[in-house]
């Protein structure tokens, strides 16, 4: 997960370097009046995002697998846990009964 985190990053970081240079040389557009910073960084986000989905597709499906297997083991962690409640719950309700 910290893998495709830093990819995409790395991704962002390329195309907000690449877009600075664009407008800053007057190739690309400037923005209007105060706005150039924010215009850079959003010009940078739309063009790294179909960058990403593309060339990480792969490391996106391995994330995805982790994040199913964590999901997995903590939902049979509390499965696991939750009967051995009603289990003791129910011992201690016989005890009373029994009484």
């Amino acid at each position: 997960m910290l893998r495709y985190t830093l990819m995409r990053l790395g991704i962002f970081v390329g195309c907000l370097v690449v877009v600075w240079g664009l407008v800053y040389s007057g190739i690309a557009p400037r923005g209007l009046g105060s706005s150039n910073g924010l215009w850079i960084l959003v010009l940078a986000m739309v063009i790294s995002a179909p960058i990403s989905l593309v060339a990480l597709r792969k490391e996106r499906d391995r994330a995805s697998e982790q994040v199913v297997r964590r999901v997995d083991r903590m939902k049979t962690n509390f499965e696991a846990s939750a009967g051995q409640e009603d289990a003791a719950d129910d011992r201690a309700r016989a005890q009373n009964q029994a009484s």
